[in-house]
């Protein structure tokens, strides 16, 4: 048995990861899922492992992962029960595994003859070309006599190529003889025109170095006078740079003296000569008087708050309009006392009276007793009353003492303030005392005007300490330019005199015609230094040309190479030709042989797919592809149905891979969803043409369609059915 796939193992491929497919068997396989089930991802697989993964192009998907390469295996039955491995990774490793499973078939062969799409299915691309493949891969030899060929015409092509790479061509080679030849004759001419060059180009030696010195020496003295001129102008502007500076040096100075004069008339000179730390020790002073100020204002913001708060309390028991209804208060109470201290004293004298004298009448105690008590009762109750009557009211007395108290604090506060205001006065008599004595005078008792001319007085003595330095640096740097200005006037004597110049004429205009004069010298020089070297270098080249030409032994072993390797490329281009008409002959031998059969296998096929509608295919002498149907009716594919069309071409597949059973074997059929523009009655004939396919090889179809499974599985008894779920 021959080897076939077992297992796919797709380790990182598109969505997958660790996917496995199978088992598989070595005849009808059918993969069915729905779809974004992995069927066209597990094809594609299969395609990258053997002959390499898809480059990136537009937008094709590649099935490349974002985070991992590609990668992954196919397991194969050798037939005797072992397992053969081939994987692929990164294409630059290459295929990993017995790669002679895959070495009598290319990507091309395998995409148009083994890996079939309904797309595919429409046309059959390079039939030619892929019929010699299949039909002479098995010929026996080391290569196929098609891929031989196809080398010996890119030979002969190159043979006779015009192209400047191809160096062995018969064109380029004859070219270089003729060229060689015209070399030969042309060396012979120069060769004796060469002595005489050579003489003449001796002679004019001397004097081609006489005009060179003479012109350097006269070069060298322009550059010096250019670069006196350069340090005269320098030297120029840097002196009228020196005295700009110098006048406004001067125009500083005469300033600052003005600002230090009037920086002394701002500021009393007591202050202008006060030492740092007779300002630290004044500013301490000041802060404390400060302290005290504050103190005091502190203290008479406090005594006339109390001073306030306490006479408004006064004022406010003073005039407070319950003292006046207490008072009305007990002015009635003290009436209805007097009233009750007479009635009452009355009504029990009126009473007790009668009974005392009734008593006495009647000779009776009781009434007698009775009668005294009520007297004695009035008595007391009249004593009382008296006493309560012209007895004073606590609360008055209370009141009383409370006003007292009040007005005693009102006037405590007022006095407080009164001495704390005299205190302030003091305080500020002392201040400006001070103040003056320290001449400070302009600030009166104010301190923080004070401080305020303090740091003014401050600033002035910095102001004149800095002009002061300005000063003395203004002086330092006009010392310095006056040196200058004496240096840059000898350096400007030195100029000159380099120049050749006399003091009378050292001026530029003098030194610009002395320039002048010299390059008028060297341009006549130059003209005729360029006149006589422009001779010499014809001369030059002439005799180094000469020298490259002149030898004739090289030219002639020259042209003895090239007109070897014209005739061996002669030979060569011969025994091309001879090969091809050869390789032509074999190959016409062949497909005249296999040909009948593939197409006679075709027409068996068409007819078995069509239920004998479409009876023969076959190929006419100029190369086109032609159906003949039941009634002899001929027509070309473009004039077909789309599912008439695929069947034809399904036809002519199966019927070259029947005939070329010995190419590929180990490699599978996969058929992605082939059968789905086809009718119910043609699906079953064209599913009998694939199981006829996998009694010689191994067929593996994908398709997301119960139907198509049902009919495999009519067809074949041993189909081997893979689901696959989302």
């Amino acid at each position: 048995m021959s080897p076939f796939l077992k297992h796919v193992k797709m380790e990182s491929f598109g969505a997958f990861s660790g996917k496995a497919v199978g088992p598989f068997g070595p005849h009808l396989n059918v993969v069915f899922g729905p779809n974004e089930a992995g069927k066209t991802t597990t094809a594609s697989f299969v395609r990258g492992v053997l002959f390499g993964w898809e480059e990136a192009r537009g937008v094709r998907n590649t099935y490349k992962p974002q985070a991992a390469d590609r990668a992954g295996s196919l397991f194969f039955d050798d037939g005797e029960g072992g397992e053969i491995e081939l994987s692929r990774s990164r294409n630059a490793e290459g295929l990993k595994g017995d790669a002679s499973l895959v070495h009598d078939i290319d990507r091309e062969t395998f995409s148009t003859m083994f890996s079939l799409t309904s797309d595919e299915l429409r046309r059959l691309r390079n039939t030619t070309d892929v019929t010699a493949r299949l039909l002479t891969a098995g010929s026996g030899t080391g290569t196929s006599p098609a891929h031989a060929l196809s080398v010996v015409q890119g030979r002969l092509a190159a043979c006779t190529s015009r192209a400047a790479s191809a160096e062995e061509s018969l064109v380029n080679l004859g070219s270089q003889l003729a060229n060689a030849k015209e070399e030969m004759a042309r060396a012979a001419e120069v060769a004796e025109s060469l002595r005489r060059k050579d003489k003449e180009f001796h002679e004019m030696e001397p004097e081609r170095e006489s005009l060179s010195a003479r012109l350097s020496k006269l070069n060298a003295r322009i550059e010096e006078l250019t670069a006196c001129r350069a340090r005269i102008e320098k030297l120029a502007a840097e002196r009228e740079e020196i005295t700009e500076e110098h006048a406004r040096l001067v125009e500083e100075q005469t300033q600052a003296a003005l600002a230090r004069r009037r920086g002394r008339h701002a500021v009393s000179r007591e202050l202008m000569d006060m030492t740092a730390a007779e300002d630290r020790e004044l500013r301490d002073r000041i802060d404390v008087f400060s302290d005290k100020e504050s103190k005091c204002s502190h203290s008479i913001e406090l005594a006339k708050s109390n001073y306030a708060a306490s006479k408004a309390a006064y004022e406010v028991r003073l005039e407070a309009p319950d003292t006046r209804e207490m008072e009305l208060r007990a002015r009635h109470q003290r009436t209805a006392q007097a009233v009750l201290s007479i009635a009452l004293p009355l009504m029990f004298v009126g009473s007790g009276v009668p009974l005392v004298v009734h008593g006495r009448e009647i000779s009776s105690l009781s009434f007698t007793a009775l009668g005294l008590g009520l007297v004695a009762m009035a008595v007391f109750l009249a004593a009382g009353a008296l006493v309560m009557l012209f007895r004073p009211s606590k609360e008055q007395e209370a009141r009383k003492a409370e006003l007292q108290s009040a007005q005693w604090v009102m006037l405590q506060d007022k006095k407080k303030y009164e001495s704390c205001l005299a205190e302030q006065e003091a305080l500020s008599g002392e201040i400006r005392a001070f103040l003056e004595s320290r001449g400070l005078g302009e600030a009166s008792s104010n301190l923080r005007r004070a401080r305020t001319i303090l740091d003014e007085a401050k600033d002035a003595r910095g102001d004149m300490a800095l002009l002061q330095q300005r000063s003395q640096a203004l002086t330092a740097r006009l010392t310095s330019l006056e040196e200058k200005i004496a240096r840059n006037v000898d350096a400007l004597a030195s100029a000159y005199t380099q120049a050749h110049l006399p003091s009378e004429n050292a001026t530029l205009a003098a030194l610009d015609a002395k320039i002048a004069r010299k390059v008028s010298q060297r341009t006549n020089l130059m003209e005729a230094f360029e006149s006589t070297n422009r001779a010499y270098g014809e001369l030059k080249q002439e005799l180094a040309t000469a020298r490259g030409e002149h030898t004739l032994d090289e030219v002639r072993m020259t042209y003895q190479q090239i007109r070897t390797r014209y005739n061996e490329s002669l030979q060569t281009f011969a025994r091309l030709l001879l090969a091809r008409r050869m390789l032509e002959m074999a190959i016409s031998s062949w497909e005249s042989k296999s040909q009948p059969e593939v197409y006679a296998q075709a027409s068996e096929l068409m007819s078995l797919m069509t239920e004998g509608r479409w009876v023969r295919v076959y190929m006419t002498a100029d190369g086109h592809l032609r159906v003949v149907d039941s009634v002899h009716t001929e027509r070309d594919p473009v004039h077909l149905s789309l599912g008439t069309c695929q069947q034809l071409y399904l036809s002519l597949r199966i019927a070259l891979l029947l005939a070329a059973d010995n190419v590929g074997r180990a490699i599978p059929i996969l058929a992605d969803d082939i059968l789905v523009n086809f009718d119910s009655r043609r699906r079953r004939g064209a599913a009998r043409a694939l199981a006829e396919l996998a009694k010689t090889r191994q067929v593996i179809m994908f398709t997301c369609h119960e139907e198509v499974v049902s009919v495999l599985r009519e067809v074949s008894d041993a189909t081997n059915v893979i689901e696959l779920a989302v």
